[in-house]
């Protein structure tokens, strides 16, 4: 059996914090604004992974008030859902990430943010995509006032037939 899931995230970008996406401290005079790390990417993608399962949002298991995740990395998060797909035999097929900012630039960091997300979730690095795109200026993200990221991700149950690694790329 295969679920595919999809999750959305957006936080504002503020002045004093670092930008952390996808696991990656970015050289960037903003950051983003949150209780954890307001790692906007590995969000979407825990609460991809969490529809794909038949799970509840992240806002569920890590709630805002909850100080135990004041300012905790989102890939110990991530981790943690690894953990509750476990829990209910469910296993990466593959994910497929997007970043929406006008800046900065994502490029130099994509590669590092599939090898931490692929580590975080015990999984072939080829499993895990990211990429990111501007909104030409348009919206929030356009202004400069924020970063967004959306997620997909397809999970099958463990013991199933499925892929077995990755083709070359």
């Amino acid at each position: 059996m295969n679920r595919v899931g999809s999750g959305f995230d957006v936080h504002r970008l503020v002045e004093g914090r670092p930008l952390i996406i996808g696991g990656v401290k970015i050289d960037y005079h903003l950051g983003l604004d949150g209780h954890s790390d307001a790692d906007v990417l590995i969000h979407a993608l825990m609460d991809a992974l969490l529809g794909a399962a038949g799970l509840r949002d992240i806002g569920y298991y890590f709630p805002a008030d909850d100080e135990s995740n004041l300012g905790i990395s989102s890939l110990e998060l991530l981790r943690e859902v690894k953990r509750k797909l476990d829990q209910n035999c469910w296993e990466l097929v593959n994910a497929d990430l997007v970043i929406i900012a006008e800046a900065p630039k994502m490029a130099p960091y994509i590669e590092t943010m599939c090898h931490n997300i692929a580590g975080a979730l015990n999984a072939a690095r080829c499993r895990v995509a990211v990429k990111s795109t501007t909104t030409e200026g348009l919206g929030f993200c356009g202004r400069g006032e924020g970063i967004a990221a959306q997620a997909v991700a397809l999970l099958k149950k463990a013991n199933e037939p499925g892929p077995a690694g990755c083709e070359a790329e």
